[in-house]
Order: structure tokens, then sequence, then C-alpha cells
């Protein structure tokens, strides 16, 4: 197998991006993301593929540097001027991040699909990894959960236009102020939330950490709607493969119904930042990063000593 001492974290590690290192302390970051359409407006579909793009390089402490497209498309199915919305609102969404996308590749594809190839960069003492969580630390959430059971919502015309609404501002919010805020505290660990939903990000942080994790169900920031829309069954795949996978590694508490087990594990798009630090800085962080969005991080749970069970959830 072939072997470079540049890659600094690449296959064999369950992190969030590939890093490189370009000469002495400055490293690459590097990571890709696309998906098919979650919302109906193309613009805010675009918006949303890229900030979620944008995420992965916010999660490893890293500054966006430019980007790359990645679109797949009907052409002569749909209108043009459909893609040129979606291209306009990832465009846009790398703007506000202070970034230029600056090529990219494009296929006649039967399913719209698009997201971004995203190059960053991080000085070596500012990486921050899915490994380094501490007995102790506190676990905050910085966006709220429920985004893949209201995406299906959406395709099934369940959803109502202010769950809609909430949904698509909280997609589309970069994770930037949740990553600007990790150089005023000392982070021990971060990943952020997507398709393999809270429990699997969680488990992978224990897992690459060496330790357990104890959590709160009344913690958790479920957007208003979703334990409705779940009750009535609407829940994507993922969300369910999601729990199957993580099943034997948790403790749930008994009074948790299976409804309530799911939206733990419901299947994110461009999910908040999971981060892992002292609790005594907890509150701080929370401070600095309400500043700057609209809704304000959660305390979920803590980090354990590890133990027979992986995540516990009370």
């Amino acid at each position: 197998m072939q072997t470079d001492d540049r890659v600094i974290v690449g296959f064999d590690d369950a992190d969030d991006g590939a890093v490189v290192r370009l000469d002495g302390d400055r490293y690459i970051v590097q990571t890709v993301d696309f998906f098919t359409p979650i919302v109906d407006d193309p613009y805010q579909f675009g918006q949303i593929a890229a900030a979620n793009a944008l995420s992965d390089i916010y999660a490893m402490g890293g500054t966006p540097s430019f980007a790359l497209n990645i679109v797949g498309y009907p052409i002569n199915e749909l209108p043009k001027e459909m893609l040129s919305e979606i291209l306009q609102g990832g465009a846009d969404k790398a703007a506000e991040a202070g970034i230029s996308i600056v090529g990219g590749h494009s296929v006649d594809d039967h399913e719209p699909k698009y997201g971004l190839v995203v190059t960053g960069e991080v000085q070596k003492d500012d990486l921050v990894r899915n490994n380094g969580a501490q007995p102790g630390d506190a676990l905050v959430l910085t966006k709220p959960l429920g985004t893949g059971i209201i995406s299906t919502a959406i395709k099934k015309g369940k959803a109502n236009e202010e769950l809609i609404s909430n949904a698509v501002e909280s997609m589309a919010t970069l994770n930037k102020a949740a990553a600007d805020a990790f150089k005023r505290s000392e982070i021990h660990a971060a990943t952020d939330v997507t398709g393999f939903g809270l429990l699997g990000h969680l488990m992978e942080m224990c897992l690459a950490s060496g330790v357990s994790a104890e959590i709160q169900y009344t913690s958790f920031p479920f957007f208003d709607g979703v334990h409705e829309l779940a009750e009535n069954d609407i829940i994507p795949g993922g969300t369910k493969r999601n729990l199957d996978f993580v099943n034997d590694d948790i403790a749930f508490d008994v009074e948790l119904s299976e409804t309530e087990k799911l939206m733990i594990a419901d299947a994110q798009t461009s999910g908040g930042l999971l981060v892992s630090l002292p609790k005594e800085t907890a509150s701080n962080y929370i401070e600095n990063v309400s500043q700057h969005q609209f809704f304000s991080p959660i305390i979920i749970g803590k980090i354990t000593e590890k133990g027979s069970t992986q995540i516990l959830i009370n």
C-alpha cells in the first residue's frame, strides 16, 4: 500500500475532510459533497448544497479558499434557467463564505445533483479533528435537528410554510460563526452533523477518541413540528438506516419511543457542528456563536470514560 507522509488525514480516518501538509505547519483541507434537491426552490437548493459542502472545512477549523462546482442536470428535460438559479445560489453562498467558485464539472444526468469541492487551509495548531474528545467535556450542538424529516415532508407535500422556512434558513446558514468561535475557545474535538445523523457522527467521535458519551433527550433542539411529522411516519429511509446502524451500541432510556429514537438519528443536511470542549468554557463558546446566528447552540450532554455502552441516552 502506498504511503505519503504529507497526508495528515486520509482514508484511514473517519473525519470530515482530507488534510495534507503543504509546507511546515501549513495544511490544506479538502472535501467534496453533492446531492439531489431537498427543497423545491432551485436557488435555495444551491445555497443549501454549498453551505453543506463548506461545513466540512469549518468543522476541521479550516478557512475555505476556493471551490469547484459538481453538477448533474437533465439539460434537455428541465429549463436551463433552473440550473442557472441553482448555480447562483451556490455562488452567492460561496461569496458569503468569502471565496470564489473557480470552475467545476457537469454531466447530463436524469436527476439534478449539485454540490462543491471545497479547498481550504488550516495551520497545524488550529486543526480540529473528531478524535480528541475527553472525559468531562461538554457536548454542544450548534443547529436544531430534524431537516431529514422535514425534507421528506416537503417531498410529500406535508410541510407547512413556516416549517419549510425555518429549516431552509438553518440549512442555508454557514457554520462559519461556529468555526470562528473555535479560535476563542479550547476545542478538543468537532464534527459536522450531516447524513449519518447526530448519533452516527457522535459514535464516530467516541470511537476515534476512545471515550463514551451521555446525552439528554430533553435537551435536543428539534424544529417545531418535527415530532408530529415523525409520529405520522414521515421519516426518510436514511434516518431508519442510521438508527439500525448504531442501535447495538446505544443504551436508550426505556421511556423513549421508537419515534423519538428515530428523531435523534435523523439524517441531516447542512446540520450544525457537534463540539466537544471543556465544560467550563462551553457557555463562552455558546455566547460567541449566538452573537452571529439566529439560533443559539445548546449543551446536549457530556463525554465520559469509555464504558460498555458507547452512548447513553437519558
